[in-house]
């Protein structure tokens, strides 16, 4: 009992780095749907809403897997946090509401379910944006620590 109280308080301590750890494995899920989606390209096509032209599909499974690859990596380290996570959204919007949403819930694969539960978090991850072991928090703890050079104002 005495560990079990331990590990609560020791976890109440460190609440935001368990953010990062949601905000790092979010980034390694999209980077690896990402290869994913490389490597069976024709099949991730074949899945696009978009079927008029050769070109369209095409465009938006690279754009997918650019900004499943890119916010991936930015996400694991905390670069530009916001950003990484927000560019998804667009992406799990169109993957819930035009590939999973005919799906509905409740079904053995749960993919309608996984796919809002990633928005939800890309959604948490813009408006939270990086934690404490973030590169953007370190960018922003060294902001504080260069110091500032006064001016002089010529007449």
């Amino acid at each position: 009992m005495d560990q079990i109280l331990r590990l609560r308080t020791w976890i109440e301590q460190h609440r935001d780095v368990w953010l990062d750890l949601l905000r790092i494995y979010m980034g390694f899920a999209l980077l690896a749907k990402a290869i994913s989606f490389m490597q069976h390209m024709s099949a991730f096509i074949e899945t696009m809403p978009i079927k008029d032209g050769a070109v369209a599909p095409a465009m938006l499974a690279h754009y997918i897997v650019v900004a499943h690859a890119a916010g991936g990596i930015m996400l694991m380290f905390g670069i530009l946090t916001r950003v990484a996570a927000a560019v998804n959204i667009p992406v799990l919007l169109g993957a819930v509401f035009f590939v999973h949403w005919h799906e509905g819930l409740f079904q053995p694969q749960q993919t309608l379910e996984l796919a809002l539960l990633v928005l939800f978090i890309l959604a948490l991850l813009t408006v939270v944006g990086g934690g404490p072991l973030s590169v953007d928090e370190r960018l922003k703890k060294n902001e504080h620590d260069i110091p500032t050079v006064p001016r002089h104002h010529h007449v």
